[in-house]
């Protein structure tokens, strides 16, 4: 008895529905009658959709079916098809290149939501909405420094990569007051997690009064 491998077996385009529906292809590929080939290719897409009944009401489904038939007779197939052929080169071209993400310059530690913060906020109208913001994006970087850092730092040092981020355009003076160190660096107890939270908000809008 003569065992015969999928190694050395026909090369299957879409694996997932199996050699058969492959065979079945190849024979419609191979029919001479025009008429007899659109009556199979036809059953063939309805053999592959009760395959897959689960994406029935996938919008586009018939449409990916038949598209999945002339890429398995390796788009040789001449039927009548309800959708327009498929073309090789626009399937197989390559996906542009996503380019890679920019970091917030040299201060990693503050990580690229900061900068697209920043980035945000020059975006925005002057006025009070603008200047809670521009407060908040620095309570958050000097969190994110002491998270780093795991010490002391000073507002002014904020301030100074505050302007920088921004190019110049976002500034804080000493007159403002950003939040305590030692309130950015607690960790939220498990308990009364509520009252915390009260507590930190009225924090930070007596913070902001001062300004």
């Amino acid at each position: 008895m003569n065992l015969e491998y999928n190694a050395e077996r026909e090369h299957l385009i879409i694996p997932e529905y199996g050699r058969h529906i492959q065979k079945l292809v190849n024979h419609c590929l191979n029919l001479e009658n025009k008429e007899e080939q659109n009556t199979m290719a036809k059953a063939i897409v309805h053999v592959m959709g009760n395959m897959q009944p689960h994406l029935r009401d996938v919008p586009d489904f018939q449409h990916k079916l038949w598209d999945q038939l002339f890429i398995m007779s390796n788009y040789k197939l001449e039927v009548d098809t309800p959708y327009p052929k498929p073309e090789r080169e626009v399937l197989q071209a390559k996906p542009t290149g996503l380019p890679y993400p920019k970091s917030a310059s040299k201060y990693r530690f503050y990580g690229n939501n900061i900068q697209i913060m920043i980035d945000t906020a020059l975006t925005w109208e002057e006025g009070e909405m603008k200047d809670a913001l521009v407060y908040t994006i620095a309570n958050h970087m000097k969190k994110c420094y002491l998270n780093w850092n795991k010490d002391t730092v000073d507002d002014e040092v904020i301030f100074r990569h505050l302007s920088e981020l921004s190019g110049g355009k976002l500034v804080l003076t000493d007159k403002e007051v950003l939040s305590d160190s030692k309130n950015l660096l607690r960790k939220s107890p498990s308990k009364n997690s509520n009252s915390y939270q009260k507590n930190s908000q009225k924090q930070g809008k007596k913070n902001y009064r001062k300004r």
